[in-house]
């Protein structure tokens, strides 16, 4: 038989449900007086089939000790600074009349000091972004340049706004208070123009992403008497034979209509190998860089102190770039429509696009998912999880 629930630990809810068993036991002024005590205690007691008392652990206080000392200045922030708590130690020590360091400011946890909270865009600059995109026609590259934002976010700017209008109009809710909050909260990048933008821009506009051609690392001996540039370790991470020596003159002389006649025409890279293999030579870092006219730019305006000069001359560099790219869009549209044969059948608003396509093997490769075909989209199933298959590489290719 399990033990009986002693009467102190009963609480006010479990007075309909006791047996009168109980009663059999003992007497009714007993059992009168029993009940009395136990609804006295019930009512007392908050925590039933409890027999602990409920103590505050020295976590606990520590913690409500702590958030009615130094965690009052948590509870409210002034809008357009952050108020972090890896903050308050710095703020501490320097008191309330010196200034913390914005660095200080920025760093959200205590135990990580090398994690900083980067700036989101404002409102104005957000707006500028799309204004000039959609108003002005401006190209994203030129946009990216003078505001110090990257393509990407440009780019997502352009898209994220659109969407919003497009909602406004439908008559969809928008989260206003939560985006003015968030504003409120984080640090963000005000609306700057000229060479302010330039000086102190809002992230990193040129950074050049690490190619998965230069993770081995290979010991490539050269003679002293060589010039040994960024060209040609691009080929020999590639694989590549090197170039002749009148081309390696004709770059080295003028560096910058190297790197525009590559930029300008990306369709003339050289490419090694053979089948599915096959690929790009590595291109140096002036060209792989998102801006890669700003490099001219810099040395333009190292070497010439005519400051009109050198920005008219960018401005016309800039504007070649807009002009190779939009020609080679051009190109390409009407490369497809060539191959592309359009029936509209009469009475119909359908219309069917066709397109000749050769399966071979050069076009499927050797396993049927060529990218020139469409076996690797049809009917080619993936033996990857089939048992017995060998998974890793029999044989190396050179």
């Amino acid at each position: 038989m399990p033990p009986r629930i002693q009467n102190q630990l009963v609480s006010n809810s479990l007075l309909p449900y006791i047996s009168s068993s109980s009663s059999a036991t003992s007497s009714s002024s007993s059992s009168a007086s029993s009940l009395s005590k136990l609804t006295s205690c019930s009512s007392s007691s908050s925590r039933p089939f409890s027999s602990t008392v409920a103590t505050q652990t020295r976590q606990r206080a520590q913690m409500f000790e702590w958030l009615n000392t130094e965690g009052t200045a948590l509870k409210h922030h002034t809008p357009g600074t952050p108020n972090y708590v890896g903050s308050l130690k710095d703020r501490r020590f320097a008191g309330e009349d010196s200034s913390v360091p914005d660095t200080v400011l920025r760093k959200p946890f205590p135990l990580n000091p090398h994690f900083t909270s980067e700036n989101i865009l404002s409102e104005e600059l957000r707006n500028e972004i799309y204004r000039r995109v959609t108003a002005e026609k401006q190209s994203v590259r030129a946009v990216s340049v003078d505001l110090g934002v990257d393509m990407r976010r440009v780019a997502a700017v352009v898209r994220l706004v659109e969407l919003e209008s497009r909602w406004k109009q439908q008559g969809k809710p928008m989260a206003l208070p939560y985006a003015r909050a968030i504003h409120e909260m984080v640090p963000t990048t005000p609306l700057q123009e000229g060479s302010e933008a330039r000086r102190r821009p809002h992230e990193s506009i040129n950074d050049l992403p690490v190619h998965r051609l230069t993770d081995p690392q290979i010991f490539y001996p050269v003679s002293e008497s060589r010039q040994f540039t960024r060209v040609d370790a691009g080929r020999v991470f590639s694989a590549a034979p090197a170039l002749e020596h009148e081309k390696v003159n004709e770059a080295l002389a003028n560096p910058d209509e190297a790197v525009s006649s590559i930029t300008q025409n990306p369709g003339r890279i050289e490419h090694v190998g053979k089948g599915n293999d096959e690929q790009q030579v590595l291109q140096p870092a002036d060209v792989r860089i998102p801006h890669p006219h700003l490099i001219a730019h810099e040395r333009e305006r190292i070497n010439n102190p005519e400051t009109r000069q050198v920005w008219k001359r960018y401005g016309e560099r800039l504007r070649k770039e807009e002009e190779a790219e939009q020609e080679r869009k051009r190109l390409a549209k009407e490369r497809i429509e060539q191959k592309t044969t359009k029936v509209q059948p009469d009475a119909s608003r359908f219309e069917f696009r066709i397109k000749d396509v050769v399966v071979s093997k050069e076009t499927t490769g050797h396993d049927g998912r060529g990218s020139k075909a469409p076996g690797r989209r049809y009917g080619v199933p993936n033996y990857d999880r089939r048992k017995g298959q060998v998974k890793i590489p029999t044989r190396v290719e050179v």
